[in-house]
């Protein structure tokens, strides 16, 4: 679930929607998701001032409180 919403919001910002993947890796008591994008769009998924990356992180712990489990959102380039 916390994989589809942040590819959606991931390709919803940037400008090739096609270059966005998310990987997930399971732990045991927390899940990391590893998002990648076009280098041209890296910008636009962080915002200025990593206000964009901190947004979609906030969203996706509000989302991930009913799992009780720990998400981590990690922006790759």
């Amino acid at each position: 679930m916390e994989r589809d919403l942040v590819e959606y919001i991931a390709k919803s910002l940037v400008d090739d929607p096609s270059g966005v993947s998310v990987n997930v890796v399971e732990g045991e008591k927390s899940t990391i998701l590893e998002l990648r994008v076009a280098g041209d769009d890296i910008g636009k998924v962080i915002g200025k001032h990593g206000r964009i990356a901190k947004a979609v992180r906030t969203i996706l712990s509000a989302a991930a409180t009913k799992t009780q489990k720990r998400v981590v959102l990690e922006i790759l380039d």
